[in-house]
């Protein structure tokens, strides 16, 4: 009983010493509420002019943009160094004060975080970026972003670098062409040797493997480049649930092997990355 009678007496002191701190707080000094929202506007905004040095490259930018905060608060620089002094005399308060900030500044890091992940991962690559010769293991029409189909170009030293036997083949998987189609979808493989120029072509009719064979050499000339694409020229305006898979340029040449469901995926493209190339498509 006795123990409990202590404890009564330490809060209602504490209570008291709580009370009277805060109506000893001047006037001109934020309440720890207006405080701590202001410390967190200014921490944000210093961070801001610390990584922006383009658009902050001047003192006299960097405190004008700081007065817009403090003005954003209706309050003045002189009022901000006054509670600012005033807090930091109190050294715990000021410490739980600026502690509170920064789990608030984290969870909104986070936050932000998370959302430039999920951007990250929807983002189409820009085309200027991809090189001439890359190949997409998958393309879909349908995806956002997607245009009429992709465009690849070897030189002699990638083809070289790709492939190491004397013959291979540019294949690909087809799925989701529709009973009644319509459209044009087509591929090509061109091979440019040192005098002479081969182009094959296949109408894509169907939802099976194509496959184009093709050699690095032929009687008295060399390869020296390959340009292919797949390409689809569609005039209802409806872009089609078409999707290519397995598609590759390499060694050997692969037989065309139906797929007879087009509303089932196929297990291989399961296991590939979702890409969507923006390369250069053949007109």
């Amino acid at each position: 009983m006795k123990y409990r009678i202590v404890s009564y007496l330490f809060f209602y002191v504490l209570l008291i010493l709580v009370v009277s701190s805060c109506q000893n707080r001047p006037k001109e000094v934020l309440n720890r509420k207006s405080m701590e929202q202001l410390m967190y506007d200014v921490y944000v905004a210093e961070a801001i002019l610390e990584n922006d040095y383009s658009n902050f490259n001047t003192p006299e930018k960097k405190e004008a943009y700081i007065n817009e905060v403090f003005k954003a608060h209706e309050v003045t620089q002189a009022q901000w160094d006054t509670s600012l002094s005033w807090y930091s005399d109190r050294i715990d308060l000021y410490l739980k004060m600026n502690d509170s900030v920064k789990v608030r500044l984290q969870r909104v890091r986070k936050d932000i975080d998370r959302q430039v992940e999920r951007l990250n991962a929807q983002q189409i690559v820009d085309p200027a970026l991809l090189s001439p010769s890359y190949i997409p293991p998958f393309y879909s029409f349908s995806m956002p972003g997607a245009k009429k189909g992709f465009s690849f170009r070897l030189d002699s030293a990638e083809f070289r670098s790709r492939v190491s036997e004397d013959h291979f083949s540019f294949t690909f998987s087809v799925i989701g062409i529709p009973p009644l189609f319509t459209s044009d979808l087509s591929s090509m493989l061109t091979l440019v040797y040192a005098d002479t120029t081969i182009s094959q072509s296949h109408e894509i009719r169907e939802n099976k493997t194509y496959s184009m064979a093709a050699s690095r050499f032929i009687p008295g000339d060399t390869l020296t480049q390959i340009n292919g694409f797949v390409h689809l020229q569609d005039r209802s305006g409806i872009t089609p649930a078409i999707r290519l898979y397995n598609i590759y340029l390499g060694d050997g040449k692969l037989d065309s092997v139906e797929v007879n469901s087009p509303e089932v995926l196929p297990a291989p493209l399961a296991r590939e990355p979702l890409m969507v190339d923006t390369m250069r498509i053949a007109q």
